[in-house]
């Protein structure tokens, strides 16, 4: 990969940290000749999130933590805020991030749907469920939007590779890192890559059971993701409602003016920005089950046949989820629905 993502990344900790100082860690130095990034340390305990949800480690603060990164960054790079002059100076800031937005069309939206050398899956167990993936065309289809909206939707500068390899954590302190994949691009795709990865990290758990029943694990992680959603909700409605005379050229107030159609405009923004999150959320389970780079909470399970169980019980869930996105209308529904198919 190009050498000048390093610029990429010290550009959106630099941004991000700016809006969210308590969970970006700080930017000392960069040096854009050299690729050189001088930033704070994140200390010991701190550890990577998904070792800790390998290891079933609750962490009491992480859904407030990150739906305050996710609203705070999210809302203040969007033209919720901003001028569209504003808006557009800082998309062509990112506009040259164009190797890693490729790696990621390729890998999250197209090779897990077609036969691909870089492909691969817990095979012999799941080769058919790889095949009915690329022979789906309703996926398909959906899975095109979404691209299309990847690519074309410059709503606000995102993380781009929002997982839970890129959160480090204790039980009371959450630091986001790794952005080098940031650009301006769909909101959805920040806040499903989070969700997405906790409900892989759901499905996982059944085959992390030899270190102890997981149940109650399984009803804390389904909460986070509950409370993840909601408290963004809750948050980013506020800063719209605290900026509501702002600059921003979203809705300009001369024609927005009565609290009917401005509660309309908020209902219809974070219902799409919902499905939005859903259906990425759900491409990228995908490309973690049948793509070219897998997850820890899934390739830490040693025997084949119980990691492909628990695989197919997540992969089966996301091909729904992106599907029928559109058909939840809240998390509520989202967290009934994994609760459904996991009986």
């Amino acid at each position: 990969m190009t050498k000048e993502r390093a610029y990429f990344e010290a550009s959106v900790l630099q941004e991000h940290g700016r809006l969210c100082p308590d969970h970006v860690p700080e930017v000392y130095h960069f040096d854009r000749k050299m690729c050189l990034i001088g930033m704070r340390y994140i200390e010991p305990p701190h550890i990577i999130l998904r070792k800790g949800l390998i290891s079933g480690v609750e962490y009491p603060l992480l859904a407030d933590h990150v739906s305050e990164y996710l609203a705070r960054t999210l809302f203040y790079t969007s033209l919720l805020y901003l001028t569209t002059t504003d808006h557009k100076n800082a998309v062509a800031k990112f506009c040259g991030n164009v190797e890693l937005c490729r790696l990621t069309e390729q890998v999250v939206f197209s090779d897990p749907y077609k036969v691909s050398e870089y492909n691969h899956w817990t095979t012999p167990y799941l080769d058919a469920d790889a095949e009915a993936v690329r022979e789906d065309n309703i996926l398909k289809l959906e899975v095109a939007e979404l691209k299309s909206k990847f690519c074309e939707r410059a709503q606000a500068l995102i993380h781009g590779d929002l997982h839970t390899g890129s959160i480090m954590v204790t039980t009371d302190s959450t630091q986001v890192i790794d952005p080098e994949f940031g650009f301006y691009g769909p909101m959805g795709f920040d806040i499903g890559a989070f969700i997405g990865n906790l409900i892989l990290a759901y499905f996982s758990q059944d085959g992390h059971a030899d270190k102890g029943d997981r149940k109650l694990y399984k009803d804390w992680i389904l909460k986070t993701i509950l409370d993840t959603w909601n408290l963004f909700y809750q948050k980013f409605t506020a800063l719209w409602d605290k900026h509501k005379d702002s600059p921003g050229d979203a809705y300009l107030p001369e024609i927005y003016n009565n609290p009917e159609l401005q509660l309309l405009v908020k209902q219809k923004y974070m219902e799409d920005l919902l499905h939005d999150s859903l259906g990425f959320g759900a491409a990228k389970m995908i490309r973690r089950i049948v793509g070219v780079a897998h997850v820890e909470d899934f390739e830490s399970i040693k025997e084949p046949s119980k990691r492909a169980e628990c695989e197919r019980k997540a992969l089966n869930f996301a091909k729904t989820l992106l599907k029928e996105r559109k058909k939840f209308h809240d998390i509520g529904s989202v967290v009934s629905a994994i609760e459904h198919l996991d009986k």
